[in-house]
């Protein structure tokens, strides 16, 4: 990784490099927080996870960053990595990987919103409304290159030492290729985390499933409840659950593959988590094979400070028409 400045430096160097601006987020359960900061001057941020976290002063906060030792780097692509280190000594006295560390540098605006603690909406999205407004969103946001790191793993250029299958299927259109999420510790089966990337690019989202996809689906979650209990033998495949996001947090189709016991948090909550099963079920019994799930109502929720919020769902409960030029 180079700085704007041109200087070389090593993924694990970076953490005692970021300077500390403020708190962003810690989770209710006191697991993990989101700091906002500095490398070089360019913002960024680092994520970080341990059995709970003191947050009552900028003081306390530096004094955890300063205590980070022992990181090791896990892996890296483009703006996110991902770490394992220690922030203390145990009962023994020795220092352990008692942290997972995840940085996102450099972070843009949309990154601070997003882990920022902040006011949740419900909102339904009509079929006009995603084809009015949510579609030419995702567009533009697919061109601006957000999906460059998916593409640096798809093409075999990154990440392919943590590719755990890779599975061509039939043809292009049915390849995907699965790997741990980068908020696992890789080690843990409790609370394993897999995602499942396809290789097709003309699927974004779940609004793209077709009832003529139904197949293509069920090859996928065959293989992948293969693929994913070869690798962890001690797991079968009713410790497995299966599902999607609705608002993704990138425009391209995903899976994601937890252990059923792993805590249920924001990220696997209704108006969030749609199960690929149902998926399934409900594009089964579509009247076509070109019905697909852009012809119905989904409801789900989203922070106040997400453009999506902000661009479109604001001006709508207003009565007025959104503008796709912000």
């Amino acid at each position: 990784m180079e700085a704007s400045s041109g200087e070389k430096i090593a993924p694990e160097a970076l953490i005692s490099k970021f300077k500390i601006t403020r708190l962003l987020k810690q989770d209710q359960n006191g697991r993990r927080m989101v700091l906002l900061g500095s490398i070089n001057g360019q913002q960024g941020l680092l994520a970080a996870e341990r059995a709970a976290f003191a947050t009552e002063s900028l003081g306390v906060l530096r004094a955890f960053h300063s205590a980070i030792t022992r990181v090791n780097n896990l892996g890296d692509n483009d703006i996110y990595r991902w770490y394992l280190a220690s922030s203390g000594t145990d009962s023994d006295g020795h220092q352990s990987h008692d942290l997972k560390l995840n940085l996102i540098w450099p972070c843009t605006e949309q990154h601070i919103k997003k882990y920022s603690d902040q006011v949740v909406r419900m909102v339904t999205e009509t079929p006009e409304i995603y084809s009015d407004y949510i579609r030419p969103y995702m567009r533009a946001k697919r061109e601006q290159g957000r999906l460059n790191w998916v593409f640096n793993i798809l093409e075999g250029r990154t990440e392919q030492e943590d590719v755990i299958l890779r599975d061509e299927g039939h043809g292009p259109e049915d390849a995907f290729l699965m790997l741990p999420d980068l908020n696992w510790d890789r080690k843990t089966m409790g609370s394993l985390h897999l995602l499942a990337l396809v290789q097709r690019r003309d699927i974004w989202s779940l609004r793209d499933l077709k009832k003529k996809h139904v197949p293509w689906l069920q090859y996928l979650r065959t293989r992948v409840l293969e693929g994913t209990v070869k690798m962890y033998p001690e797991l079968e495949e009713d410790h497995l659950k299966l599902y999607v996001h609705y608002q993704p947090t990138y425009y391209h189709f995903h899976i994601h593959i937890v252990n059923v016991m792993l805590e249920a948090g924001a990220t696997q909550a209704t108006g969030k988590a749609f199960g690929l099963e149902n998926i399934i079920s409900q594009l089964e019994t579509a009247a076509d094979d070109e019905a697909s799930m852009a012809d119905v109502s989904l409801t789900y929720y989203l922070g106040e400070a997400s453009e999506l919020w902000t661009d479109i769902y604001a001006p709508l409960k207003q009565g007025s028409k959104p503008s796709l030029d912000n």
